[in-house]
């Protein structure tokens, strides 16, 4: 044996047994390569300081007992002997020990009675026949295990929790038959930092299967048959700064697969199936310092790829197919800001454009050797100001004056010791170096090298058409030329492509060759842009790329419905629609984007459901709503109604009502509701009984009563009702009695008033058979004289009372529509008739006359503009006039109104052959309150030969003047002073008011122009009736002028008077 210091060397003796005396201070024992099958532990005995005993290459069958030495070994190497198995009670003695070597034995298990509990740091069981290992086998070695070693074995599965080894730093499991490792196999080893599976022909890795090494910094997976690199396997990896995947099956990257592994450093996947690199391929990777994926088959690289590596310092990219990178694309390598190495060596690269290495500001050692380069552009590597190596090898080269500039550079930057160029074109210079030939010789005496003429055009196209791309190149070779067309930079393989070449008319030694790409019933799948590439020997031609774009016009998959809902709940619509591109989804409210519910922020749209919702849904969001799905090609439209149902409401507070005898009483029941409530009015909680003095306007939200008298007074109940449920209110109305007049004076001309009471009734009489008679002759005029009618229209003049609501007047009526029968000609049948004629209210008669109230009408009357007043033609039934019954025969009515609206109203039984055309002239109302217009007396022109009725105007200050005018027939062409009347009117009042009319030339009423203009006198022609003001004055007289010199006085005294009323008063002439 040798000694040397503490180290006692026999190995290689051929020893059989331990050779003694050892000396007493040897530290390290070397007994390798010897024959030892056992050992005398006496020898040992002496040896206090042994601490390492080598045994490798012996004989030994279990291990060893080295007596008491035992407890002081702190390294004890048993490799390439025959032991078969680890016996606890064989390791129980070695307490001390650190590192323990059993490779290359015999070991075909691992059980949990394997290891006692030992001070063991080091364990290597490599080269065994280790089929199986039981868990917890290495639990005893817990707390100081930090190396375990299990490679070149036969393990082909590892339990779950087989490692509970909270120290182990390094784990090598390599040359194993492990195929599949499932998830949490390596839970339990939190301290791990280096993970070896190297040549196991793993197949899957599950996900999770290495969750729980958060602090594993290098992972060796080289050599198995990985296909995929997903985050589920990454899944835990924070740490992981080294990752070795070379030498796999590996065609894709998941585009999240770097999602957990965001400090890895060194990335290895050379050696694998990748072709494509997307531009997702290496997202999270910010301090990715060496990416390596030479030798792969990448022949796609997506615009950016490589963008967000922005610490990558060396990229190998050699032994790809990415040849187009280098010739056609610009700024494949943006964003590379750091990148000091790029390996780009037997890539087929042919030629080098200009742009083809921008953005690489960095860069020092670029190797672009085993490539065939033709031709380099110039100043293609002059953007490198840090360049200090550039490999290029070529024999290609087209030496013509483009490539004049390459020798030159590359001469003034010191790079001729890594260049080895020569020219193959023209054929003088074939075979020399570019650095033998003159600048002189680099000419373009012509261009074998294709050159693009046509390029490929931008195009839309409609789902399932046909297009065709034409491409066409040039060149002075005869070299065989090929074609081929690229979508999205990848190639077509089996393209539709027509081919031809043909001499260009100039020279005659040009060819034009051209490529045409022809898609049939294009899908969406064929968008994309599309690219040819036309080449030879001397090298490609990329033509610019054509972008392909196929419309579909949208179609509903989902439509909204027509939707009716009460108020404050949730309205749905839905709306959804497919197309090409997606089209965009957008709604309307009644042909606007006003809508109310947005305001209130009511309104919910949610584009991901196809769902338009309306949370407490008003009256005010019905309406119709539209859906329009819109892209490129064109645009649809559905719609959708929302009816909003309301319980009736009262929309303004029920008020009394306090009236003087013989005034007229409004009371108002404003309803509101979806569907319009139906309105009734009962009194005294007892059914309405009507009279001629009770009107209805507005749907019955208006009851009116003139001439009241006590018994009108009482409690009125309005009662509103519709689908959705009933409401009813009081209004109560107080009738005060007709002040009585004190003065003797006063109550003498009752009895004049009587007899002027007789006789109106007398001349009543005699206008019933004259006006019967002329009514006979304007239809038999106007018959004949069809062209000449004149336009019967309402008047939208109407001064509604202050109790009625101006809005309710232009729902178009004011009262209900009456039904009722005027009595014919011959008086063998009768006529059906419009209730509401000539500005009063007609009411049903029976056989007897009495008239009738239908109170339970629905619809307002129809075809009237004005709800007070509506011009009377033909004959009517009676007329109930300031409480006086008069036959209808007393009027006939005929001759033209001027109205904004062009509308007839309360057409008797001859309008059918009476009214053709239909003038106009415009008239602006004056501005009102809404509930405060007043009802004033409206105009009517007759051609009756007397005027049967007092007349009424109102002057410009309080008081009221009275005119009766002569009861005998007055001349019909009689002059009137312009300034006493308004021109063309005849006036009627309303709700049976005194009529009055103007005197004028009727006959020229036929003739009225159709523009024509209202003249207003000095004096107010109506009287308006404002039911809601006091009268604060008393005493105020009632005067109308007759003549310049000339006029009665009514002089009446009164209080609280609303609406003027036949008194008892003095008759002063």
């Amino acid at each position: 044996c040798r000694c040397a210091g503490h180290l006692v060397a026999c190995s290689r003796l051929e020893l059989s047994r331990l050779p003694e005396p050892l000396p007493r201070g040897a530290v390290q024992l070397d007994l390798s390569h010897n024959k030892l099958s056992s050992i005398k532990t006496s020898i040992l005995d002496h040896l206090h300081s042994l601490q390492e005993v080598k045994l490798n290459n012996n004989e030994l069958e279990i291990i060893p007992d080295l007596g008491p030495v035992s407890a002081n070994i702190t390294l004890l190497a048993l490799t390439s002997n025959k032991i078969a198995s680890i016996l606890s009670e064989h390791l129980k003695p070695f307490q001390s020990l650190e590192t323990l070597d059993l490779s290359n034995n015999i070991i075909s298990e691992l059980k949990i009675s394997s290891f006692p509990s030992l001070q063991l740091k080091y364990l290597y069981i490599n080269s065994n026949r280790i089929t199986s290992m039981e868990p917890g086998t290495f639990d005893n070695l817990s707390t100081t295990l930090q190396v375990l070693k299990l490679n070149r074995n036969k393990i082909s599965a590892i339990p779950q929790k087989m490692f509970k080894l909270s120290h182990l730093q390094h784990l090598e499991l390599n040359r194993n038959k492990i195929k599949r490792i499932d998830g949490l196999t390596f839970q339990g080893l939190p301290a791990l930092k280096s993970l070896k599976l190297q040549r196991n022909g793993i197949t899957r890795l599950m996900d999770g299967a290495f969750w729980g090494l958060t602090n594993m910094e290098v992972l060796q997976l080289d050599h198995n048959n990985l296909t995929e690199v997903t985050k589920g396997w990454l899944y835990g990896l924070l740490m992981l700064q080294q990752l070795h995947l070379s030498q796999n099956a590996i065609s894709r990257i998941s585009p999240d697969a770097w999602e957990f592994c965001q400090k890895l450093s060194e990335l290895d996947l050379t050696f694998n199936q990748l072709a494509r690199l997307e531009d997702s391929s290496f997202i999270g990777l910010s301090v990715l310092v060496g990416l390596y994926i030479g030798n792969n088959k990448v022949n796609y690289i997506a615009d950016g790829a490589f963008k967000g590596l922005s610490s990558l310092q060396i990229l190998d990219l050699k032994n790809n197919e990415i040849s187009w990178t280098i010739e056609d694309t610009n700024g494949a390598f943006s964003g590379l800001d750091k990148l000091r190495k790029l390996i780009l060596q037997g890539n087929r690269i042919r030629s080098i454009t200009k742009k083809a290495f921008s953005g690489l500001d960095a860069l020092e050692h670029l190797d672009l050797s085993n490539n065939a380069i033709m031709s380099v552009q110039g100043n293609a590597f002059s953007q490198m100001k840090k360049l200090k190596e550039l490999h290029f090898n070529t024999s290609s080269l087209l030496c013509d004056c483009q490539l004049k500039w390459l020798p030159q550079w590359v001469s003034e930057n010191n790079f001729q010791s890594f260049v080895n160029a020569s020219c193959a074109h023209p054929q003088l210079l074939k075979g020399r170096s570019i650095f033998a030939v003159s600048l002189d010789r680099f000419v373009c005496d012509d261009f074998p090298k294709p050159q693009i003429t046509v390029q490929p055009e931008t195009q839309s196209a409609i789902k399932g058409s046909n297009l065709s791309f034409v491409c066409s190149a040039a060149s002075s070779s005869d070299s065989p030329m090929t074609f081929a067309w690229k979508k999205d930079n990848e190639l077509l393989q089996d393209a539709e492509m027509e081919n031809y070449a043909h001499l260009r008319a100039q020279g005659g030694e040009v060819m034009e060759y051209t490529t045409i790409l022809r898609l049939r019933n294009v899908e969406f799948s064929n968008e994309g842009k599309y690219q040819c590439v036309i080449s030879n020997h001397f090298g490609s031609s990329y033509s610019v790329k054509a972008k392909l774009t196929v419309n579909m016009l949208p179609s509903f998959t989902k439509i909204p419905m027509d939707l009716t809902i009460r108020a404050g709940a949730m309205a749905r619509l839905e709306c959804a629609a497919v197309g090409h591109p997606i089209p965009q989804i957008a709604w309307q409210k009644d042909g606007g984007t006003d809508f109310p519910a947005a305001r209130k922020r009511r309104m919910h749209v949610m584009p991901e459901d196809d769902v338009f919702f309306i949370v407490d849904v008003k009256i005010e969001d019905t309406g119709v709503y539209s859906c329009t799905a819109q892209n490129t090609a064109g645009s649809i439209s559905a719609n959708a109604t929302l009816t909003v149902l309301e319980t009736p409401s009262f929309l303004r507070p029920l008020l009394d009502r306090t009236v003087t005898k013989g005034e007229t009483a409004v009371l108002q029941c404003i309803a509101g509701g979806s569907p319009p409530p139906r309105l009734n009015w009962t009194k005294d909680d007892s059914p309405l009984v009507v009279t001629e003095r009770h009107f209805f306007a507005a749907g019955n939200q208006l009851l009116i009563i003139v001439d009241t008298d006590v018994e009108d007074a009482g409690k009125y109940t309005c009662e509103m009702s519709n689908t959705l449920g009933t409401e009813r209110g009081n209004i109560r109305l107080s009738v005060i009695p007709t002040p009585t007049c004190d003065s003797p004076q006063n109550i003498a001309p009752s009895l004049d008033d009587g007899w002027a009471t007789v006789g109106i009734v007398i001349i009543a009489v005699v206008c019933c058979v004259v006006g019967t008679s002329l009514v006979w002759v304007v239809i038999i005029y106007h018959t004949r004289k069809r062209n000449e009618d004149c336009s019967i229209t309402n008047t939208d003049e109407t001064n509604l009372p202050a109790d009625i609501p101006s809005y309710l007047s232009s729902q178009g009526t004011l009262a209900e529509r009456q039904d009722g029968y005027g009595t014919s000609e011959n008086g063998s049948h009768h006529q059906f008739l419009t209730s509401s004629v000539g500005g009063c209210f007609l009411q049903k008669r029976d056989s007897n006359g009495i008239s009738h109230l239908d109170n339970s009408s629905e619809t307002d009357l129809e075809g009237v503009g004005d709800p007070f007043l509506c011009h009377y033609l033909g004959t009517s039934g009676t007329l109930y006039l300031k409480g006086n019954s008069y036959s209808s025969d007393a009027f006939e009515a005929y001759g033209t109104s001027c109205s904004p609206d062009q509308r007839t109203a309360g057409l008797g039984p001859y309008e059918s052959g009476y009214l053709k055309k239909k003038e106009y002239c415009q008239y602006s109302p004056p501005q009102e309150d809404l509930f405060d217009q007043c009802v004033s007396i409206i105009g009517m022109q007759a051609t009756s030969s007397r005027l049967m009725n007092s007349i009424y105007t109102q002057n410009e200050g309080t008081g009221l003047k009275s005119k009766n005018v002569n009861s005998d027939t007055f001349d019909l062409n009689r002059s009137l002073e312009p300034s006493s009347i308004m021109s063309n009117s005849t006036f009627m009042g309303t709700f049976g008011k005194p009529l009055w009319r103007p005197q004028l030339d009727s006959l020229s009423s036929c003739r009225q122009p159709a523009n024509c203009q209202p003249k207003t006198s000095s004096n107010n022609h109506h009287v308006s009736l404002d039911f809601d003001a006091e009268a604060d004055e008393e005493g105020k007289e009632r005067t109308v002028s007759r003549g310049e010199n000339s006029f009665y006085t009514c002089k009446q005294s009164f209080e609280n008077f609303r609406t003027s009323t036949f008194q008892t008063c003095d008759l002063d002439t």
